[in-house]
């Protein structure tokens, strides 16, 4: 026994003292959020890591390797999509180039499916392992893509706990991992001169999630800008998303409004209520106890051919996680000045719907869990190349 002990023993530390190398594929800015703290996260279990990675600022900040910035990548819609085909598929082609370039021992793909699954079968192909964090929503479209997970994936790290029985009928290994961003907003600490340092009143602050990409600002930013028009005893606070400058959004900000940039947790934390692009930042505000109204506006094109491909009764990750309407979602049409302006005196404190928002979001908190999912995923990443 012992000498079995004893060959294994100096076999696993030689593995692990390698510089192991991770190849990240991040596409926009929540990736790289999530990106950065599993970069961080595989430091700590692998001290000699090597990265390469298509991500942004954050996890540049984290190691060095960055090879592409999101901002060159993000495209969203199928018009959009289209449109830049070309482009596309070149950055797809570079991608490849630079993983057989860099021979890394496991490539970690973050969400963005359209480019990602893509990666993940050429992976398989020349024998890569392949870890997929933040798994594609295969259960609101697109399911054909289980499929391609799989096919191509070794590891498939699942961030909301509904995906864990879903995936169970699929052939993948798939493991529930917790949610990143409770990790995030349990190690943030307020800037304690946020207010003076951005210029602002001590009016009560209401916040401007508009999305990341600028199709989507452009739908969404002048009608809160509106809204913001009516409601004089408020301030109202554009977080702005690092990927785009500071002169695009000039051209929407009206009423005395101001812009931040990478400070959209101390807007939150400082916030009464929210006016939220769907996406992940409305998980975000429900978990700083923040009431918001959620808007999404798609291309008309786009928007006419997906829907009857969606397969959920919402779009905000907070309604699909409770499994019940928590937040108010105005989508297309319904995203006007009239209805808008309805549900945000709703989430107002004096607002029929501010307590039981508050409510919903402990319950929120409590089917997610505890904090750690970045530390999860690097243990699974970090020994998924010593499985065979």
């Amino acid at each position: 026994m012992f000498m079995i002990c004893s060959l294994f023993i100096p076999s696993f530390t030689y593995f692990r003292i390698l510089k192991m190398k991770y190849f990240l594929i991040a596409g926009e800015a929540s990736g790289d959020l999530h990106g950065a703290n599993l970069i961080k996260a595989i430091k700590q279990k692998d001290a000699a890591a090597l990265f390469q990675f298509w991500g942004g600022d954050l996890m540049a900040a984290q190691a060095p390797g960055l090879a592409v910035h999101y901002k060159n990548t993000s495209i969203m819609g199928l018009v959009e999509v289209l449109m830049k085909l070309r482009t596309i598929l070149s950055n797809i082609k570079k991608c490849k180039e630079q993983i057989l370039v860099f021979k890394p021992d496991v490539v970690v793909l973050i969400d963005y499916p359209g480019f990602n699954l893509r990666i993940a079968e050429f992976c398989k192909k020349n024998q890569i392992k392949v870890a997929y964090y933040i798994a594609p929503k295969v259960w609101a479209w697109k399911e054909n893509r289980a499929k391609k997970l799989e096919q191509f994936v070794d590891e498939l790290l699942l961030i909301f706990p509904f995906e864990t029985d879903y995936f169970k009928k699929w052939k993948v290994n798939a493991t529930y991992v917790g949610n990143p961003l409770l990790d995030e907003i349990h190690q943030f600490k307020s800037d304690e001169h946020f207010i003076s340092k951005n210029q602002l009143s001590a009016k009560p602050i209401i916040a401007l999630l508009p999305g990341s990409r600028k199709q989507e600002i452009e739908k969404i930013l002048p009608l809160m800008m509106q809204i913001a028009a009516s409601y004089k005893e408020y301030q109202f606070v554009v977080a702005g998303a690092p990927s785009i400058e500071a002169d695009f959004y000039k051209q929407f900000l009206e009423h005395n409004s101001k812009i931040v940039f990478t400070q959209t947790y101390d807007l939150l934390s400082r916030s009464t209520a929210a006016i939220v692009c769907s996406g992940t930042a409305t998980l975000e505000a429900a978990l700083f106890n923040v009431p918001q109204v959620c808007g999404y506006v798609a291309n008309a094109i786009t928007y006419a051919i997906g829907r009857p491909f969606v397969k959920v009764k919402y779009i905000s990750l907070v309604n699909l996680i409770l499994d019940k309407p928590s937040i108010t979602e105005l989508i297309q049409k319904d995203f006007n000045l009239t209805k808008l302006q309805e549900e945000f005196e709703q989430i107002l404190p004096h607002g029929a719907r501010h307590t039981q928002l508050i409510s919903d979001y402990n319950e929120l908190k409590r089917i997610l869990g505890k904090e750690g999912a970045s530390d999860r995923a690097a243990e699974k990443i970090t020994t998924l190349t010593f499985t065979s």
